[in-house]
């Protein structure tokens, strides 16, 4: 008789399984390809019928996004012969450019946001999961339902009561305001991810610790958050997906100081209409520091992912 495994998978398994592993992968990546491809089309071939996939690069996009361009007299263009490459390109539209685009301030607002508020979800988020996880808390159960429940209703139930209040107090089109506002979305995901994490983490560790000599806090700071990074890790990443790609409150909370990218990228006009060469450059930068982020914190996302799985 041959020998057979109940747990490790057959040859043919493994090859139907990676198949439609990559397969799912080269589906999900054709939006990607298509938008980094976009951002080096002309207006023309971004908008042609049937669509172009292959053409003739150009920075045009890119140039667009970053700059500030005004149409000029035939005469001043005579007068005045383009600078660099980039006035080279926006000269075929009898234009120059006149200084930098919002897009820089914009994306530096989502950074400052999206990574303020991962941060703050990051650093309350494990401090009230570790207060849950190892203390009687009275109606535990009860506030960590209503910390969910936040989760539950939709941006939009409350975007009039929260712009009255941000309002009221002054926190409109603000860099702190925004960072509050997505902290206390994104904390209640946070407690729950950490509150896991942090009950697989053995008490016997933190109570040597004590006998040891350490108080609380520094058994704490030595010993459960080491172990809980995996989980920590993850939930950034999570928290940080949410503050940089929001939409909604973005939209209706800031409109010049604190307006982040997401919607920035979609008002860039060129000529005759919307730009959708410098859009899906805007989109490609956009994509950009979650994605190092993410490949950074890889190794620790498998493992969160699969943490506390298989129990002892």
């Amino acid at each position: 008789m041959s020998s057979f495994s109940v747990t490790e998978p057959s040859k043919r398994s493994k090859w139907v399984a990676g198949t439609l592993v990559v397969t799912y992968a080269l589906i999900t990546m054709i939006p990607l390809v298509w938008i980094l491809l976009t951002g080096f089309k002309s207006p023309a071939d971004a908008i042609s019928y049937p669509p172009k996939v292959v053409f003739d690069p150009t920075l045009e996009g890119y140039v667009n996004l970053f700059t500030t361009r005004t149409r000029q007299t035939q005469e001043f263009l005579n007068a005045n012969p383009p600078q660099n490459w980039a006035d080279e390109i926006v000269r075929q539209y009898d234009m120059v450019i006149v200084g930098p685009s919002k897009f820089g301030e914009r994306f530096m607002n989502s950074v400052i946001i999206g990574f303020g508020s991962t941060f703050l979800s990051i650093f309350l988020g494990t401090l009230a999961a570790y207060a849950f996880s190892r203390f009687k808390v009275p109606l535990k159960d009860d506030l960590l339902f209503f910390i969910l429940s936040t989760r539950m209703m939709p941006p939009v139930a409350v975007a009039i009561p929260i712009f009255l209040m941000f309002r009221n107090l002054g926190l409109s089109d603000t860099h702190l305001g925004m960072i509050l506002l997505y902290t206390g979305v994104n904390i209640s995901l946070a407690v729950w991810l950490l509150k896991g994490f942090i009950d697989e983490i053995p008490r016997e560790y933190e109570e040597a610790a004590l006998i040891d000599g350490y108080t609380r806090f520094q058994a704490f700071y030595k010993v459960v958050l080491p172990q809980a990074a995996t989980g920590i890790a993850s939930t950034a990443i999570f928290c940080l997906i949410f503050a940089w790609n929001e939409y909604a409150f973005a939209v209706l909370l800031t409109s010049a100081t604190a307006q982040t990218a997401p919607p920035f990228i979609p008002t860039i006009i060129g000529v005759g209409g919307l730009d959708w060469p410098a859009v899906a450059a805007g989109a490609t930068i956009f994509l950009i520091p979650v994605m190092i982020f993410t490949i950074l914190m890889r190794k620790h996302l498998l493992r969160g992912i699969t943490f506390g799985a298989v129990r002892k």
